[in-house]
């Protein structure tokens, strides 16, 4: 099991999507927990690291499990994720090699796609946050 902390960054209602360095899929912003670490503190740290900003206020949007994508078949998912508010423009930092923000079926379109990343732009869309 695999946990970790996520960012839902909406902006016209289209969500935030980030592609590391090396790798050819887009993903929620966001990373493993630390050992010891609560679910804020990752959202916090790995938010600062990948997007170059801060968290100033957040709310828990639900806990997302699937496969983990890009792991040996079996490995399982566990996704605490949040929506917040920053104190900047996020922008590529770190690992991050690129930003986009899309809309479900922009998504759902590219050739590969997490299956947590895709629970939630479903989710977002049943509570009329983001576009099909």
């Amino acid at each position: 099991m695999i946990r970790t902390a996520a960012l839902a960054h909406i902006r016209d209602r289209r969500l935030l999507q980030a592609r590391s360095v090396g790798k050819d899929v887009f993903y929620m912003a966001g990373g493993k927990i630390d050992p010891g670490e609560t679910p804020e503190a990752a959202l916090h740290r790995e938010v600062r690291e990948e997007l170059g900003v801060g968290v100033v206020a957040y709310d828990e949007l639900g806990v997302f499990q699937a496969e983990a994508y890009g792991h040996s078949p079996g490995t399982r998912l566990h996704m605490t994720c949040f929506t917040a508010e920053l104190d900047g423009e996020p922008r590529p930092a770190g690992e991050i090699a690129e930003l986009r923000y899309f809309t479900v079926r922009e998504y759902a379109a590219m050739d590969r796609v997490a299956p947590g990343s895709m629970m939630v732009f479903r989710r977002l869309h049943e509570l009329g946050a983001v576009d099909w």
